[in-house]
């Protein structure tokens, strides 16, 4: 007989269950051990307190409690743990160094490797402005995957204030910004490229977004829109630099990224294995404006790519 359980959800059996934990473990060695304290928050959370950090996701499930309430799901971590900083660490001084290991929620069609219902590890620093926090972030990550034994990753690095201040510089009018941005964010370049002849723009924007590799791709454009990338480059060690690849396109698609982003790549796999950035705007919607940046990890796909990679 065969009982059914939600679509985008999995049962996880011992075996696999303790990989699961291994990875978890070492995940948590690394961030316990660069003093990330970790927090737990509820599953469920209202539903206008996950709005106020306009991630841009969709709920995978909402409920109404006995009060009338519309409850939701967390999508992520990082709303619910600005949320935490702003009412129980009102005062505290930064900066502020949490982990957490969570199940995240969201509307997605299911296919391999994305799923509704997935956990996440990650690292939320808050008061820590960029350079330096981002580059903390990033060898924070880089040591944790390691940990695992995770050895083909790259972590492609972009800066979601890069392509705004490019067009700033362009002289492209504002009201063409956020049709170009989200296509951009959307990696649908037909669609940039349509909205670009539709304005008669420069084709410029295009190839800046198609621009991959080192340090060398950021020559030629204006200071404005690169000294983000060129900080985080200069302050991250040879180990972690050999594990960056500049992506200019890349803008991730959550709403409160602010300046660099991240996704991590692993060849064994064929979707992000997690990723991050800065959030430098978020926790001011909630009441201590404090600049911040985090990853994180969905431990599901980091078993699946080191499967891949001890198969290959």
């Amino acid at each position: 007989m065969i009982h059914p359980i939600p679509s985008g959800t999995r049962d996880v059996l011992p075996d696999e269950m303790r990989e699961l934990r291994a990875i978890s473990e070492a995940l948590r060695g690394v961030f316990d051990d660069a003093g990330y304290g970790e927090v737990w928050t509820p599953t469920i959370e209202f539903e206008d307190v996950l709005r106020r950090g306009e991630t841009g996701l969709d709920p995978a499930y909402r409920v109404v409690d006995d009060h009338g309430h519309v409850m939701a799901l967390r999508p992520d971590m990082t709303v619910p743990i600005a949320r935490v900083v702003a009412t129980r660490y009102a005062e505290a001084e930064p900066p502020l160094r949490f982990c957490y290991f969570a199940h995240a929620y969201r509307g997605v069609r299911p296919r391999r490797g994305q799923m509704r219902e997935f956990l996440q590890a990650g690292i939320e620093l808050v008061g820590a402005p960029a350079p330096d926090g981002t580059v903390e972030a990033l060898t924070v990550l880089c040591r944790a995957l390691d940990a695992t034994g995770l050895t083909g990753y790259r972590v492609a690095l972009g800066d979601a204030a890069l392509l705004p201040a490019l067009l700033t510089v362009l002289g492209v009018p504002a009201d063409a910004h956020p049709p170009l941005l989200s296509a951009v964010a959307a990696r649908d370049l037909v669609a940039l490229e349509e909205e670009l002849e539709r304005r008669g723009l420069d084709d410029e924007v295009r190839r800046v977004v198609e621009l991959r590799g080192g340090a060398e791709v950021l020559d030629g454009l204006p200071d404005e829109a690169t000294f983000g990338l060129r900080g985080v480059l200069d302050g991250v060690d040879e180990r972690v630099r050999e594990r960056l690849v500049l992506d200019l396109g890349l803008a991730r698609g959550l709403g409160y990224y602010t300046g660099a982003v991240f996704d991590v790549l692993d060849p064994a796999l064929g979707a992000p294995i997690g990723g991050g950035g800065r959030y430098d705007d978020l926790l001011g919607r909630f009441g201590r404006d404090l600049p911040a940046v985090g990853f994180a990890l969905g431990v599901d796909r980091l078993h699946l790519a080191l499967a891949g990679e001890e198969a290959a």
